[in-house]
């Protein structure tokens, strides 16, 4: 019998605000354990909460970048359980009455092949909604010490409908909503920090079966990989428990994505386990249109829109677009030198592999590149003008990265304009071609790439500074053609 897999997320970011979800302490990451805590994060007798507005308009704006519907009214509510690191014996939640509801995450599944786009399927998500970060506990040999740091930070619940099938699909939600959300400004979604965590819920159905498998939770996976791994992981697991006659267990499973094993933590808690009901110390949230509209003005162009139009109106392969649209500042830095004049294709070209490569060797950041828009600019236009060619154009490159040079002063200064001397580019190709006779001779016959050794010598003979177009004319004319 063969199986089909059902899988759900709930994925939790922290939100990037500088307090905390509910008092004004700091929100912070690194600093020495319980540093940022006030009697509101600890639950102090007589400590009350008070709502961090700039959680509530970045939960807003996720929810208009992922096509939510933003609710009108939205309540808080008390989500009893007993755990060290919740001090309060609570968190404060939205249970009934979350601020988003519906909305999609539109994802890319591998295509065939690197240079070929894959398939696009949007995601349905049941809700997002609001709550509280809890503490970390950290356990030693013979002890466990609790860090309230992160106790009280914004932490937004992102709940997809169970509509993956497959692990890579999983990966690809995680990815494409890690994008999103990062360009939006919702969150660095810094996995090794903890700021966006992963759990999973996955069964397995004959295929054909409507109806639902008992499924099993993977919690608080850390890393995309992992969760792919663990997906994939745990169908294998289901299927071998099903076909070997076995009942699978409704529970919640620690998946270790070092050895690729998991283990069973604890049945799994139903909502009626956390005995919700709505917090007394907080009003319900009103939020109306003119509040929406404004946060609606701040959402950014989503990353597979600016790849669609990337695709039509500059013309990009495929590829091109795949290196730029997820790093919302390089596509900017993109559209700014297309704007002082370079081609599309070329700007592209020269972004994605000559500057990304250079600032990985400099190890620096595209804010910190000396090279500017301006200067792949004017190198566009330096090379398409015939002043250099491109080969003499990729030292160019590499000499205004380490200077911050216009490539206009390094052309002037190191004399690398091409050469149009008709009476030295004929030397050189006669000299090419007395040195290459099988590749004049498979020329004459027919072999149009035979010629490329010959144009080859040429170039290293004048350094680069040889015409290309020229070089083509004289080579042709000299061999008869």
């Amino acid at each position: 019998m063969n199986y089909e897999a059902v899988i759900g997320l709930e994925v939790h970011v922290q939100l990037r605000t500088a307090s905390k979800m509910f008092t004004r302490v700091a929100a912070g990451y690194g600093q020495p354990e319980n540093t940022l805590v006030d009697p509101v994060v600890l639950a102090l007798p007589g400590a009350l909460p008070v709502l961090n507005k700039e959680a509530l308009n970045q939960i807003i704006k996720a929810g208009l970048i992922l096509g939510c519907q933003i609710a009108p009214v939205c309540k808080w509510d008390r989500k009893n359980y007993f755990y060290p690191d919740s001090p309060k014996n609570y968190q404060i939640s939205q249970y009934d009455q979350p601020i988003c509801v519906g909305g999609t995450v539109e994802i890319e599944l591998p295509g065939p092949s690197r240079n070929v786009m894959g398939e696009h399927k949007r995601v349905p998500l049941t809700r997002i909604h609001l709550e509280e970060d809890v503490g970390k506990l950290n356990h030693g040999a013979t002890d466990s010490l609790v860090d309230y740091n992160r106790a009280g930070t914004p932490l937004m619940e992102i709940v997809s409908d169970p509509a993956l099938r497959s692990a890579d699909e999983a990966f690809a939600f995680l990815t494409s909503l890690r994008i999103a959300l990062v360009q939006g400004g919702i969150s660095d979604c810094d996995m090794e920090k903890g700021q966006m965590r992963c759990d999973a819920n996955i069964s397995i159905r004959p295929v054909g079966q409507a109806q639902l498998g008992t499924k099993v939770e993977l919690k608080n996976l850390n890393s995309i990989s992992f969760v792919r791994d663990g997906i994939a992981h745990e169908i294998r697991r289901q299927v071998a428990v099903v076909q070997s006659g076995g009942t699978i267990v409704q529970e919640t499973r620690d998946y270790d994505g070092q050895t690729g094993a998991s283990q069973s933590l604890r049945s799994k808690e139903m909502a009626h386990d956390y005995r919700y009901f709505p917090d007394p110390d907080l009003m319900p949230v009103r939020v109306d249109a003119a509040w929406q509209a404004r946060i609606q003005a701040t959402v950014p162009e989503h990353h597979f829109d600016r790849q669609r139009r990337f695709l039509a109106d500059y013309q990009l392969p495929y590829t091109i677009t795949s290196v730029l649209v997820p790093d919302r500042a390089l596509a900017d830095y993109f559209e700014a030198t297309v704007r002082l004049g370079a081609t599309p294709q070329a700007a592209g070209n020269w972004i994605a592999n000559d500057l990304l490569r250079e600032l990985g060797a400099a190890q620096v950041t595209l804010a910190d590149a000396k090279v500017q828009p301006a200067h792949i600019a004017a190198l566009v236009k330096l090379v398409e003008s015939g002043v250099i060619s491109n080969s003499i154009a990729k030292e160019v490159f590499v000499t205004m990265a380490q200077s911050g040079e216009l490539p206009d002063a390094i052309v002037a200064k190191q004399g690398l304009q091409q050469s149009t001397d008709t009476g030295a580019l004929e030397k050189w190709v006669a000299d090419a071609i007395a040195a290459n006779p099988k590749a004049a001779e498979g020329f004459k016959g027919g072999n149009e790439k035979a010629l490329n050794a010959i144009k080859g010598a040429v170039m290293k003979a004048s350094a680069g500074k040889a015409n290309p177009q020229l070089v083509d004319q004289i080579v042709r004319k000299q061999l008869g053609s």
